[in-house]
Protein backbone atom coordinates (compact mmCIF):
# COMPACT_ATOMS: atom_id res chain seq x y z
CA UNK A 1 0.00 0.00 0.00
CA UNK A 2 1.03 3.60 -0.53
CA UNK A 3 1.80 5.05 2.91
CA UNK A 4 1.67 8.82 3.38
CA UNK A 5 3.00 10.86 6.29
CA UNK A 6 1.01 14.13 6.28
CA UNK A 7 4.09 16.00 7.46
CA UNK A 8 6.17 14.77 4.52
CA UNK A 9 3.92 15.66 1.59
CA UNK A 10 2.88 18.93 -0.01
CA UNK A 11 -0.48 20.14 1.29
CA UNK A 12 -1.92 20.37 -2.22
CA UNK A 13 -1.13 16.69 -2.83
CA UNK A 14 -2.36 15.54 0.58
CA UNK A 15 -5.56 17.49 -0.07
CA UNK A 16 -6.23 15.51 -3.24
CA UNK A 17 -5.60 12.17 -1.53
CA UNK A 18 -8.04 13.11 1.23
CA UNK A 19 -10.68 14.20 -1.28
CA UNK A 20 -10.28 11.01 -3.26
CA UNK A 21 -10.51 8.75 -0.19
CA UNK A 22 -13.23 10.51 1.79
CA UNK A 23 -15.88 10.37 -0.90
CA UNK A 24 -18.52 10.85 -2.06
CA UNK A 25 -19.21 13.83 0.18
CA UNK A 26 -22.50 15.74 0.42
CA UNK A 27 -22.36 19.28 -0.87
CA UNK A 28 -23.36 22.27 1.23
CA UNK A 29 -24.49 24.83 -1.32
CA UNK A 30 -24.20 27.86 0.95
CA UNK A 31 -26.06 31.11 0.42
CA UNK A 32 -24.76 34.02 2.45
CA UNK A 33 -25.01 37.78 2.31
CA UNK A 34 -22.41 40.42 3.11
CA UNK A 35 -22.87 43.19 5.61
CA UNK A 36 -23.37 45.47 2.58
CA UNK A 37 -26.17 43.26 1.24
CA UNK A 38 -24.31 41.47 -1.59
CA UNK A 39 -25.56 37.86 -2.05
CA UNK A 40 -23.05 35.05 -2.39
CA UNK A 41 -23.34 31.39 -3.38
CA UNK A 42 -20.60 28.81 -2.96
CA UNK A 43 -20.41 24.99 -2.74
CA UNK A 44 -18.55 23.23 0.08
CA UNK A 45 -18.01 19.48 0.27
CA UNK A 46 -16.38 19.37 3.68
CA UNK A 47 -19.91 19.11 5.07
CA UNK A 48 -22.31 16.93 7.01
CA UNK A 49 -25.12 16.81 9.57
CA UNK A 50 -24.00 16.18 13.16
CA UNK A 51 -27.08 16.40 15.36
CA UNK A 52 -30.86 16.24 15.10
CA UNK A 53 -31.72 17.78 18.47
CA UNK A 54 -30.54 20.49 18.15
CA UNK A 55 -30.37 20.25 14.34
CA UNK A 56 -26.72 21.00 13.62
CA UNK A 57 -24.98 21.15 10.25
CA UNK A 58 -21.27 21.84 9.90
CA UNK A 59 -19.29 22.79 6.83
CA UNK A 60 -15.73 23.97 6.48
CA UNK A 61 -14.53 26.95 4.49
CA UNK A 62 -10.85 26.16 4.06
CA UNK A 63 -8.08 28.68 3.61
CA UNK A 64 -6.80 28.58 0.05
CA UNK A 65 -3.75 26.34 -0.27
CA UNK A 66 -1.99 28.44 -2.89
CA UNK A 67 -2.05 31.83 -1.12
CA UNK A 68 -3.55 31.25 2.36
CA UNK A 69 -6.47 33.63 1.78
CA UNK A 70 -10.04 33.06 2.96
CA UNK A 71 -13.30 33.03 1.02
CA UNK A 72 -16.27 35.38 0.84
CA UNK A 73 -18.55 32.86 2.56
CA UNK A 74 -16.37 32.86 5.68
CA UNK A 75 -16.27 36.63 5.87
CA UNK A 76 -20.04 36.85 5.35
CA UNK A 77 -20.92 34.41 8.13
CA UNK A 78 -18.47 36.15 10.43
CA UNK A 79 -20.33 39.40 9.76
CA UNK A 80 -23.96 38.20 9.68
CA UNK A 81 -23.96 34.80 11.48
CA UNK A 82 -26.54 33.48 9.01
CA UNK A 83 -26.51 31.03 6.08
CA UNK A 84 -28.90 28.95 3.98
CA UNK A 85 -27.56 25.50 3.10
CA UNK A 86 -29.06 23.84 0.03
CA UNK A 87 -29.08 20.28 -1.27
CA UNK A 88 -27.60 19.91 -4.76
CA UNK A 89 -29.60 17.83 -7.22
CA UNK A 90 -28.32 16.55 -10.55
CA UNK A 91 -30.56 19.01 -12.40
CA UNK A 92 -28.64 21.96 -10.94
CA UNK A 93 -25.14 20.48 -10.64
CA UNK A 94 -23.58 22.39 -13.55
CA UNK A 95 -25.03 25.66 -12.30
CA UNK A 96 -23.69 24.91 -8.83
CA UNK A 97 -20.23 24.33 -10.30
CA UNK A 98 -20.25 27.83 -11.78
CA UNK A 99 -20.47 29.15 -8.24
CA UNK A 100 -17.10 27.57 -7.41
CA UNK A 101 -15.48 30.17 -9.68
CA UNK A 102 -13.71 32.71 -7.49
CA UNK A 103 -15.57 35.82 -8.56
CA UNK A 104 -14.88 39.11 -6.83
CA UNK A 105 -16.74 39.78 -3.59
CA UNK A 106 -19.09 42.28 -5.25
CA UNK A 107 -20.33 39.73 -7.83
CA UNK A 108 -23.76 38.16 -7.33
CA UNK A 109 -23.46 34.42 -8.06
CA UNK A 110 -27.23 34.07 -8.31
CA UNK A 111 -26.98 36.12 -11.49
CA UNK A 112 -23.79 34.49 -12.78
CA UNK A 113 -25.15 30.96 -12.39
CA UNK A 114 -28.73 31.69 -13.43
CA UNK A 115 -30.32 30.79 -10.09
CA UNK A 116 -33.59 32.23 -8.84
CA UNK A 117 -33.36 33.93 -5.41
CA UNK A 118 -36.20 33.39 -2.96
CA UNK A 119 -36.60 35.39 0.27
CA UNK A 120 -35.89 33.35 3.38
CA UNK A 121 -38.32 33.45 6.29
CA UNK A 122 -36.00 33.61 9.30
CA UNK A 123 -32.58 34.66 7.99
CA UNK A 124 -31.35 37.30 5.56
CA UNK A 125 -29.53 35.23 2.88
CA UNK A 126 -31.66 34.25 -0.09
CA UNK A 127 -32.75 30.72 -0.90
CA UNK A 128 -32.09 28.99 -4.24
CA UNK A 129 -35.43 28.17 -5.87
CA UNK A 130 -33.92 25.41 -8.01
CA UNK A 131 -32.70 23.39 -5.02
CA UNK A 132 -35.02 20.67 -3.64
CA UNK A 133 -34.09 21.37 0.00
CA UNK A 134 -33.34 24.68 1.74
CA UNK A 135 -32.10 24.80 5.34
CA UNK A 136 -32.17 28.23 6.94
CA UNK A 137 -29.49 28.40 9.63
CA UNK A 138 -27.98 30.65 12.24
CA UNK A 139 -24.25 30.28 12.82
CA UNK A 140 -23.58 29.06 16.35
CA UNK A 141 -19.79 29.03 16.16
CA UNK A 142 -16.83 29.32 13.81
CA UNK A 143 -13.84 27.18 14.74
CA UNK A 144 -10.52 27.91 12.98
CA UNK A 145 -8.42 24.74 12.64
CA UNK A 146 -5.18 26.49 11.71
CA UNK A 147 -3.66 29.57 10.12
CA UNK A 148 -1.87 28.04 7.13
CA UNK A 149 -3.06 27.34 3.61
CA UNK A 150 -5.49 24.40 3.57
CA UNK A 151 -6.61 24.89 7.17
CA UNK A 152 -10.34 24.60 7.71
CA UNK A 153 -12.77 26.89 9.45
CA UNK A 154 -15.65 24.84 10.83
CA UNK A 155 -18.90 26.76 10.51
CA UNK A 156 -21.34 25.29 13.03
CA UNK A 157 -24.90 25.97 11.88
CA UNK A 158 -28.16 25.47 13.76
CA UNK A 159 -31.06 24.93 11.39
CA UNK A 160 -34.05 27.09 12.24
CA UNK A 161 -36.28 26.27 9.26
CA UNK A 162 -36.28 23.60 6.55
CA UNK A 163 -38.04 23.70 3.17
CA UNK A 164 -38.47 20.54 1.07
CA UNK A 165 -39.93 20.41 -2.44
CA UNK A 166 -43.03 18.21 -2.34
CA UNK A 167 -42.15 16.57 -5.65
CA UNK A 168 -39.16 14.77 -4.05
CA UNK A 169 -41.30 13.15 -1.34
CA UNK A 170 -42.75 9.65 -1.22
CA UNK A 171 -46.52 9.23 -0.65
CA UNK A 172 -45.71 8.71 3.04
CA UNK A 173 -43.87 12.02 3.21
CA UNK A 174 -40.24 10.82 3.26
CA UNK A 175 -37.52 11.99 0.89
CA UNK A 176 -37.24 9.63 -2.09
CA UNK A 177 -33.53 9.27 -3.08
CA UNK A 178 -34.45 8.72 -6.72
CA UNK A 179 -36.65 11.79 -6.89
CA UNK A 180 -34.27 14.12 -5.07
CA UNK A 181 -31.43 12.84 -7.31
CA UNK A 182 -28.57 14.23 -5.21
CA UNK A 183 -25.01 14.82 -6.36
CA UNK A 184 -21.97 14.21 -4.17
CA UNK A 185 -18.40 15.42 -4.52
CA UNK A 186 -15.41 13.15 -5.03
CA UNK A 187 -11.76 13.89 -5.75
CA UNK A 188 -10.57 16.34 -8.37
CA UNK A 189 -13.31 16.93 -10.98
CA UNK A 190 -15.36 13.81 -10.15
CA UNK A 191 -18.91 13.79 -8.82
CA UNK A 192 -21.31 10.98 -7.91
CA UNK A 193 -25.00 10.87 -8.82
CA UNK A 194 -26.98 9.22 -6.00
CA UNK A 195 -30.01 7.82 -7.79
CA UNK A 196 -31.00 4.90 -10.00
CA UNK A 197 -28.69 1.89 -9.85
CA UNK A 198 -26.19 3.89 -7.77
CA UNK A 199 -28.54 3.68 -4.78
CA UNK A 200 -28.35 0.43 -2.84
CA UNK A 201 -30.47 -0.68 0.08
CA UNK A 202 -28.83 -2.20 3.17
CA UNK A 203 -31.27 -3.12 5.90
CA UNK A 204 -29.50 -3.96 9.14
CA UNK A 205 -31.47 -3.99 12.39
CA UNK A 206 -29.21 -2.65 15.13
CA UNK A 207 -31.20 -4.13 18.02
CA UNK A 208 -31.01 -7.74 16.82
CA UNK A 209 -27.73 -9.59 17.34
CA UNK A 210 -26.42 -11.24 14.20
CA UNK A 211 -24.35 -14.39 14.65
CA UNK A 212 -21.33 -12.75 13.05
CA UNK A 213 -18.56 -14.08 10.82
CA UNK A 214 -16.97 -15.89 13.75
CA UNK A 215 -20.02 -18.17 14.00
CA UNK A 216 -19.81 -19.30 10.37
CA UNK A 217 -18.30 -22.73 9.70
CA UNK A 218 -14.86 -22.56 8.09
CA UNK A 219 -16.15 -23.95 4.77
CA UNK A 220 -18.67 -21.10 4.71
CA UNK A 221 -16.43 -18.30 5.99
CA UNK A 222 -13.75 -19.23 3.44
CA UNK A 223 -16.20 -19.66 0.59
CA UNK A 224 -14.66 -20.18 -2.86
CA UNK A 225 -17.60 -18.26 -4.35
CA UNK A 226 -19.20 -15.77 -1.99
CA UNK A 227 -17.85 -12.29 -1.31
CA UNK A 228 -17.56 -10.63 2.08
CA UNK A 229 -20.68 -8.61 1.32
CA UNK A 230 -22.63 -11.76 0.54
CA UNK A 231 -21.37 -13.64 3.59
CA UNK A 232 -22.30 -10.65 5.75
CA UNK A 233 -25.96 -11.27 4.93
CA UNK A 234 -25.61 -14.75 6.42
CA UNK A 235 -23.67 -13.38 9.40
CA UNK A 236 -26.51 -10.92 10.04
CA UNK A 237 -28.97 -13.73 10.78
CA UNK A 238 -29.87 -14.04 14.45
CA UNK A 239 -29.36 -17.81 14.26
CA UNK A 240 -28.00 -20.30 11.79
CA UNK A 241 -30.03 -23.36 10.83
CA UNK A 242 -28.81 -26.69 12.14
CA UNK A 243 -27.58 -29.23 9.63
CA UNK A 244 -30.71 -31.32 10.27
CA UNK A 245 -32.91 -28.31 9.52
CA UNK A 246 -30.96 -27.64 6.35
CA UNK A 247 -31.23 -31.22 5.11
CA UNK A 248 -34.97 -31.30 5.87
CA UNK A 249 -35.54 -28.61 3.23
CA UNK A 250 -36.61 -30.37 -0.04
CA UNK A 251 -34.88 -27.69 -2.11
CA UNK A 252 -31.62 -28.29 -0.28
CA UNK A 253 -31.98 -32.09 -0.56
CA UNK A 254 -32.51 -31.77 -4.31
CA UNK A 255 -29.52 -29.45 -4.62
CA UNK A 256 -27.31 -31.95 -2.79
CA UNK A 257 -28.40 -34.73 -5.11
CA UNK A 258 -27.77 -32.71 -8.25
CA UNK A 259 -24.72 -30.71 -7.15
CA UNK A 260 -23.05 -32.27 -4.12
CA UNK A 261 -19.79 -30.33 -4.51
CA UNK A 262 -19.08 -27.23 -2.42
CA UNK A 263 -18.62 -24.85 -5.36
CA UNK A 264 -22.06 -25.55 -6.84
CA UNK A 265 -23.79 -25.31 -3.47
CA UNK A 266 -22.23 -21.91 -2.89
CA UNK A 267 -23.28 -20.82 -6.36
CA UNK A 268 -26.85 -21.85 -5.51
CA UNK A 269 -26.55 -19.89 -2.25
CA UNK A 270 -25.49 -16.84 -4.25
CA UNK A 271 -28.57 -17.23 -6.47
CA UNK A 272 -30.76 -17.44 -3.35
CA UNK A 273 -29.18 -14.24 -2.02
CA UNK A 274 -29.80 -12.50 -5.33
CA UNK A 275 -33.46 -13.48 -4.91
CA UNK A 276 -33.35 -12.12 -1.35
CA UNK A 277 -33.91 -15.56 0.20
CA UNK A 278 -31.25 -15.37 2.89
CA UNK A 279 -32.68 -18.28 4.88
CA UNK A 280 -32.44 -20.65 1.90
CA UNK A 281 -28.90 -19.46 1.23
CA UNK A 282 -27.98 -20.25 4.84
CA UNK A 283 -29.48 -23.74 4.62
CA UNK A 284 -27.56 -24.48 1.42
CA UNK A 285 -24.32 -23.30 2.99
CA UNK A 286 -24.82 -25.23 6.22
CA UNK A 287 -25.70 -28.38 4.26
CA UNK A 288 -22.36 -28.19 2.50
CA UNK A 289 -20.33 -27.18 5.56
Amino acid sequence: MLTIDPTQIATKDLHQYILGAVAPRPIAFASTISADGVPNLAPYSFFNAFSSNPPILIFSSNRRVENNTTKDTLRNVQETREVVIHAVSYAMARQMALCSIEYDADVNEFEKAGFTPLPSERVRPFRVAESPVHMECVVEDILPLGDQGGAGNLIVCRMVLMHIAEEVLTPSGRIDPHKIDLVGRMGRFYYARASGDAVIEIIQKVNEFGVGFDALPDRVRHSPVLTGNELARIAALTRLPSRDEALADPAVATALQQHPDLWHLHQLARTALEQNDVELAARLLIAGA
